[in-house]
């Protein structure tokens, strides 16, 4: 999902040109970690150090390097990519999952470097809780930790700089809550931590917060950038000429002052002794924390924020089921073309990314894609996070299914949405594979739960059908989803592999995906994703619940399932939602995809 970076010298010659940067540092063993020093998911170029030593390009994964041995861990989504990324490089794949408890990373760099010895990495890149975990396990071993070691200026030629993008304003009518009165509602929830100032690095924050948007980073409208709130001011650290004089003057009447990137730092380092600090553990860098004098009280607890803006305000609920539907006539009308042009003309998966991209492109109020499209025919859509590439695709011909999982940034909300589609003639065990996985969607769909239940344990109801066919899927099943933000938001995750946090609590508001599914290495995959809003249900002297209002609208493929393994019930749900899908396109399509949709939501 990220752009390439430059491809000056083969990857072992790079990994060489580290080695004897360490020897020079003194460092047995370098670490690298998929982060920027906001702890992005996705990262602007400068800081994707992991993938410019590797060559994985997934976005999740890190790298350690000793001088006789280097490996990327990552988790099953990205194993299959990783193998043939790595093959070559002399960077090994080291297999991650679901199960383990702590970083395997940590564990292996405590029981391979000597005691005495010493491993370096970046701190402005390591997030507080990570450092602690690494101190911790290095520490029990006699192997010491150094965090003043970024090494890639040294051998990375050409490093990209900070990205320049200009910031602009995420306006009314779709930001419904004035810049003020977001500050204000910080200022409360500092208040009751007892906290007099607040630092936040993490990027969908800031943009929440602020009501500002950027292009920084790629798929995710964000900008890079530091802030720290006072009682009665607040500034923003960013990059000279991001901010255009009209907006810095906006800003100013709202009371934030724009600062050099680089002082973020120095306003740290200055904050008066005695007073108080709010900061996530979870979301601030080692490096950042270090900048705080000793004689500051740090409190340590959620981002208020990132709580806040999970809480889809009705307004906001609004503009997104008005997303939806533009989004879903997007998808008919490339869903009509596709189904006419299959066998009339060559399709590949990079057809699919381009002319998905450009239906999307013609609606009102689209920005960008959300994430890179993944079109996956048939064992390429066995791989959940697969991309096709202009050196390495599949054409869509012959007998199979077609995995298409895409999403777009509109100025009124963010998609996310996988459909599997038949090609040709399928197999009664693709068939079986399918109806399998829309159960799960189903299941989950159909709940309901208490409110303030901890998101992770929901996990079961969605893979409860898969489980009993004996079959699971190594990823979770639902993700937070932002608001004209990052795809991924947190702090609700649907997943049994998350710990269920008093802060994952699923409350009124929050918008999250439901993607179950199943994946057989070398065949096919089969996931089915929409997303969903947390709505009340009812009141009961049990107290509140919550249950899923399905906003995603496009029809699930009825070619693909095996009807006698569905009950009336889910008969009837199914029914209902392309009833709802059918009602709520119509008015946005004509000609030849408002006659696939009324195909395609015929009910069973």
């Amino acid at each position: 999902m990220n752009a390439r970076l430059p491809q000056t010298f083969p990857i072992p010659e790079r990994l060489a040109s580290l080695r004897s940067a360490m020897a020079r540092e003194g460092v047995a063993a370098y670490l690298v970690p998929s982060a920027d020093p906001h702890l992005s998911e996705y990262l602007p170029g400068r800081w994707q150090g992991r993938e410019w030593l590797s060559g994985f390009t997934g976005s999740a994964g890190t790298l350690v390097v000793t001088a006789d041995f280097a490996g990327v861990w990552t988790d099953s989504r990205y194993w299959e990519q990783a193998n043939a990324q790595l093959a070559g490089t002399g960077v090994q794949l080291m297999k991650m999952t679901g199960g383990q408890q702590t970083a395997p990373h940590f564990d292996w760099l405590a029981e391979n470097v000597a005691s005495g010895g010493t491993v370096g990495v970046d701190g402005a890149v390591l997030g507080v809780a990570a450092a602690r975990a690494l101190t911790q396990a290095l520490t029990a071993r006699g192997v010491k930790l150094r965090t003043d070691v970024d090494l890639f200026d040294a051998i990375w030629p050409q490093r990209p700089s900070l990205p320049g993008a200009a910031v602009f304003e995420h306006a009314a009518p779709h930001a419904s809550v004035a810049r003020s009165e977001k500050l204000a509602q910080i200022r409360r929830a500092m208040a009751e931590k007892g906290a007099q100032s607040h630092f936040i690095s993490t990027l969908d924050d800031l943009a929440w917060l602020l009501n500002l948007r950027g292009a920084d980073v790629s798929y995710n409208p964000v900008f890079v950038a530091h802030a720290l709130i006072g009682e009665n001011s607040a500034s923003l650290f960013i990059a000279d000429g991001k901010v255009p004089q009209a907006l810095a003057e906006a800003l100013a009447r709202d009371g934030v002052s724009v600062e050099p990137y680089a002082k973020a730092a120095d306003a740290l380092a200055a904050l008066p002794a005695g007073s108080t600090l709010l900061i996530d553990p979870r979301r601030i860098t080692y490096g950042s924390l270090q900048s705080v004098p000793s004689t500051v009280k740090v409190i340590e607890a959620l981002n208020p924020s990132t709580f806040f803006k999970s809480r889809k305000t009705e307004a906001e609920a609004k503009h997104v089921r008005e997303t939806m539907e533009q989004d879903g006539a997007a998808l008919a009308e490339f869903f009509a073309w596709f189904e006419r042009a299959l066998g009339r003309e060559t399709i590949t998966e990079l057809t699919i990314d381009e002319r998905l991209t450009a239906a999307r492109a013609r609606r009102p109020g689209f920005v960008s894609l959300s994430f890179a499209t993944i079109a996956g025919f048939n064992a390429n859509g066995a791989m959940p996070h697969y991309r096709a590439t202009s050196e390495s695709h599949s054409v869509i011909e012959g007998n199979g299914l077609l995995l298409i999982d895409s999403g777009a940034q509109y100025l009124s909300g963010t998609t996310d949405i996988t459909r599997v589609v038949p090609i040709g003639t399928i197999s009664d065990e693709q068939r079986r594979d399918f109806t399998i996985v829309l159960k799960g969607t189903m299941a989950l769909s159909r709940a309901r739960f208490p409110r303030g239940i901890r998101s992770p344990m929901l996990d079961a109801i969605a893979r409860a059908p898969i489980w009993e066919a004996g079959a699971d899927y190594g990823h979770g099943t639902g993700h937070g989803v932002g608001y004209f933000l990052n795809v991924h938001e947190g702090p609700q995750v649907i997943s049994h592999y998350a710990p269920a946090e008093p802060w994952t609590a699923m409350e009124e508001g929050m918008i999250t995906s439901v993607e179950p599914g199943i994946y057989r290495p070398g065949k096919w995959g089969v996931r089915i994703e929409n997303l969903v809003l947390n709505v009340p249900a009812v009141q009961t002297e049990f107290g509140d619940f919550l249950k899923f209002e399905t906003l995603t609208l496009c029809p699930i493929d009825t070619r693909c399932l095996d009807l006698s393994l569905l009950r009336d019930d889910e008969r009837a749900w199914l029914n209902a939602y392309h009833e709802t899908v059918r009602a709520r396109l119509a008015p946005h399509v004509s000609g030849e995809a408002k006659a696939w949709l009324e195909l395609r939501t015929q009910p069973i």
